[in-house]
Parts: C-alpha cells; structure tokens; sequence
C-alpha cells in the first residue's frame, strides 16, 4: 500500500506515524511546503518572546529524525499543486529547485492546514508587516525585532494569535496596540468575559481600540502607515495581521472535492472525503460541533492530531470515527490563564437553544491558605434539561483543570446539575473542599429546582426605571460607600432580618452582592418571608468588570456606575 500525505505539521505527521506503527511495509510520503515537518504552531509566539529561547525546540522531528524512527519519505519544500482523484496521482513542485513531478497513491490523506486571513487588506506583503502561521513566518519576525529594534507594534485582530502575539511583543519591549474590528476579544467568550481579559491587557500597557477595522498597510520612511477603514491612519514600526485564518481547500475544490463551511473540505466520521481513498484531516476540514450538532471550523491541534489517527486507523482497516469538536481551548495572557469549552451563551442564543448561566467566583484553592486568587467561570446550560452547553473560565492557578473537568462531563453527557456529584480532589494548596466545578453545579441545581432567579447585567438597565422593581444591595456599609450601582437601597445581609420591614411588599425584589453569595442568602431569606426575589449573577465585581474593562464605554448602563 502507497499512502501519500500532504501536509506534515500536527494531522499530517500524526497519521504517519499511526500509519507506521500499524503497517510496517506501507510506504508512507509525506509532502510538506514549507521547511518544517511537525512543528508546534501553538509555540510559534513564545520563541518571539524569548520564552522557548532554542529555535530547535519549535520543531518534533525532523525530516531526518521522521525517516529514522518511522522509515517516511519526507520532502520539505515539495508544494502539491494538483490531485487528479481518477489517476490517483499527485503533481509535486520543488519549491527550491523549480521541478515538477507526479506521484501516485492509493491512499491520500490532505492535511494542508488553514492560511491566514487577510479579509482584503491592501499592503499586507509591505516591509514589516507579518502573518503568523509557519516557523518561516516566526524566524521573519524574530529577525526583524532583532535588525530593526521596532518601538511600536500594531496588532490587527483580538483572538488567540493576536493576543499571544501582543503579550510576547511586550516581552520584547515593544508598545502594542491591538485593532479589534467587534466590541470584544476572544469570540469564543461572552462579551462579559471577554471584557477581563481585555481589563488584563490594558494594565500590562497593551492599548485595545475596538471597532478598528484595517483596510490597508503601507509604508513611509522608516513607518508603516495603518489605514482604518474610517480613514483615520496609525503609524506604527511594525505590524502583524492576526485576523484569524481560513482552511487551506483550494487543492481540493481544484480535485472537485466537495466543500462546505468556508470552503472547509467535507468529511464523514471516518474522514474520508468525497472522493474514493481520499481523505482529510485538520484545519482544512469542516467537523460536527459536538454541543450543537452544526457543522463548523474548529482549527485546534487537538482534534487535527485525533483526526489523523482516525484517518490512518480507517486506511489500516480499523474501524474509528471522529466524534465532533467541542471546541476546548486555553490561552496564556501574560500571567493570567483564559479557557473554553463548548459554546458560549451568544451561540447558544444564535443555535435557538433555551439557555441560561451561572456566573462565580471562586477562589482557586482553599482561601486560608497562601497564595489562593480569584477565577471568574461561566457554565452555560439548557434551560428545559441542564445540558452542559459550555464554560469560560477567567482567572490564574487552576484555571486549565477546571475547564477539563467541565469538557469531560459534556463528553459524559452529564448534566450540569450533576456536576455536584463529581468526586475531587482536595486539599488546602489544590482546591477546596467544595471544588469550583461543584459549585457551579449546586448554583444551576438551585435553579433547577427553583430554589432562586436570576437577573443579569443585560438588565440592570430596564429596572432603575421599573416601579414594580425593588433594588437591593446586600454588602456591608463600607462596600456600599466605596462604589454601587445607583438605585440600589444598602441593607447589608446581616441586618436583612431585622429590617425586612424597609423591603416593600408586592414588588419584585432585586439583589446584588460583590459576588453572588450574600445576594444569594438574601433572596433565601426574602423568599420564605413572601417576596418574589431575583439574584444577580456574578455579584458587583463583574458587573463593574463588564462596565469598565471592555470596549463599551462607562456609561452604558443608564444608571451609571459610581467609583
């Protein structure tokens, strides 16, 4: 059998390896176009950084290192320009030296990754200007850095590379600005939770301007000229276009292959492709999101190197099938940890499912001791049934544990009320007796069991108006006069008992706290005294974070936010 393989970063390689250990007299050829073979893309921002300092280290194997331990032809520099499905062969050029040649197969397996996207933007190819995809891409801006010794640094896009990039740019003593066209980073995150991270950046000096659409680069002197799409132009010493990336099909749509999502080639569980002994992995293809059912991009070395395997499994007559993305992901942002999973609240809303959150605070280990510092998670369920729809987690240590948690019980099918059941571990240094993950799943049992109401930010601005409505701030004096939202009456918890006199009876009793607790014990109370009584999720804390840290301006709420 003759398999060969286009493409040989994280799908690519892991196939021929998997190939290799289950077909010793396969022959396996792998075609790559840039110089590298399994190389950590994921890595690419931290050598920019200085923090993986060897440039070897960005690099698995090595054409060299790959033939040695599992006997595959690999050619580097070998882009595949066409694929002719009825001859089963391949047309091969050698980039360095100009030839061109065929190959045949009888098994083919397209792993060409995703390219950057450039949605347009004139002068992406002037002097200074980069896109980060390859380990050229990441050797290209290190040098310039290094030669050029640029002051200022535009980044045009928020999500997962731009902000990689702006930290470790940072880390190189550059001023960054990032150019976000939405009114948030990180789509995968809520508005709300992104607007942490966004809080993040502006203290360790990343400037963040929402709303900035780039429609050019260009160069005058010894600065490149950004040109928004307003008209309005920055100047900057260099710039990188992180705006996200598209699956690399075009060799696909060429061989007739069918496509779907953005022109992502389409699959079926055993990635196999449209055509006969044709099949794909990775960036380039479309997968079934695992929580919704659609199809979708989800360009994650996760599920690229698992579809690999898959790939090379179904070649070797194993039966194997791919089971959808969820979309798991964690992001370093400076010192602060960011993680998904699933979808967040706006996509479940965009899918027409019936949803709500719960929003907390938890610390990361047991409060008394050392060194224990706050997360913000978001848990996303269906209303009707308590499906785990997602999570985002916002915070430092124990952040990354968290998330894998909670993407296990949705690959369970546990409900979120039963993350209540999950048995832990703990102790004092690693968590607390009641774990995060619990904790959450005893907020949504509390509401699944209509133990208590919610309201959230989206509707602080319809009640300060509402006659039928009664705002309560449940925190202590000093909390109150140090910054609360206006219209809300201060009757610290403590006190609630004996002053239940000053809550009017047949309004709607709206509470709030700095993070949800207290407001919580005060809607028990209100409760089995007769009121209909509402809790805030997230507490004070988050709302301010919603008002102050993201591209909204202060005032968004009519009620204001006093400081």
């Amino acid at each position: 059998m003759k398999v060969i393989i286009i493409g040989g970063v994280a799908g690519g390689a892991t196939a021929a390896a998997r190939l290799r250990r289950l077909d010793e007299k396969a022959s396996i050829t792998i075609y790559e176009k840039s110089g590298f073979i399994s190389y950590a893309n994921c890595g690419l921002p931290y050598y920019i950084g200085g923090e993986i300092e060897d440039e070897g280290e960005l690099t698995l194997q090595t054409p060299q290192s790959f033939k040695a331990r599992f006997n595959v032809e690999v050619n580097v520099n070998c882009r595949v320009t066409a694929i002719d499905t009825a001859a089963k062969t391949v047309t091969v050029e050698q980039l360095k030296t100009g030839k061109v040649f065929t190959d045949s197969y009888d098994k083919l397996i397209i792993s060409t990754g995703a390219h950057p996207a450039l949605f347009g933007i004139g002068g992406a190819d002037t002097r200074g200007v980069f896109t980060l995809r390859t380990v050229e891409d990441t050797l290209a801006i290190k040098r310039y850095i290094d030669d050029e010794h640029p002051r200022e640094a535009i980044v045009a896009g928020g999500g997962y590379i731009g902000i990689e990039l702006a930290e470790n740019l940072v880390r190189n003593f550059i001023k960054v600005t990032i150019l976000q066209r939405p009114n948030q980073l990180l789509a995968p995150l809520d508005y709300d939770m992104a607007c942490l991270v966004a809080s993040k950046l502006k203290k360790e000096g990343v400037e963040v301007v929402f709303g900035a659409s780039v429609k050019a680069f260009s160069r005058k002197g010894d600065k490149i000229i950004c040109t928004l799409a307003d008209g309005s132009t920055r100047p900057c010493d260099m710039a990188i276009a992180a705006l996200g990336v598209l699956p690399d099909s075009s060799l696909a749509v060429q061989a007739g292959l069918k496509t779907g999502v953005k022109g992502a080639i389409c699959v079926n569980e055993r990635m196999q492709t449209s055509a006969p002994d044709v099949y794909a992995v990775g960036d380039a293809v479309e997968v079934t999101h695992f929580v919704t059912g659609a199809k979708a991009l989800i360009s994650l070395a996760g599920p690229a190197n698992k579809q690999g395997r898959i790939a090379a499994d179904n070649i070797c007559g194993i039966p194997s099938e791919y089971c959808g993305s969820q979309g798991s992901s964690v992001i370093k942002v400076f010192d602060m940890t960011v993680a998904t999973t699933g979808i967040n609240e706006r996509a479940a809303q965009a899918a027409g499912i019936n949803c709500q959150s719960v929003v907390l605070s938890p610390s990361s280990h047991a409060g008394y001791y050392p060194g224990a510092r706050t997360m913000t998670m978001k848990v996303v369920f269906e209303n009707t049934t308590a499906r785990i729809l997602g999570a985002q987690i916002v915070g430092y240590d124990g952040v990354d544990k968290r998330i894998d948690v909670i993407a296990t019980a949705m690959r369970a099918g546990l409900t979120a009320d039963k993350l209540t059941e999950l048995d832990l571990a703990y102790a004092p240094p690693y968590s607390s007796a009641k774990d995060p993950v619990n904790m959450a799943g005893y907020m949504i049992e509390n509401i699944m069991n209509g133990l208590v109401k919610q309201f959230t930010w989206h509707d602080i601005p319809g009640l300060t108006g509402d006659e039928g409505a009664f705002l309560l701030d449940a925190r202590t004096r000093g909390e109150y006069a140090a910054g609360h939202v206006a219209g809300f009456i201060n009757i610290p918890l403590d006190e609630l008992r004996s002053r239940l006199a000053e809550v009017p009876a047949g309004k709607r009793i709206y509470v709030m706290c700095h993070s949800g607790l207290r407001s919580y014990l005060a809607c028990r109370i209100l409760s089995q005294n007769g009121f209909d009584c509402f809790n805030f999720s997230g507490g004070y804390a988050f709302l301010r974070s919603v008002c102050l840290g993201g591209g909204m301006p202060e005032n968004m709420f009519s009620c204001g936010m006093e400081r």
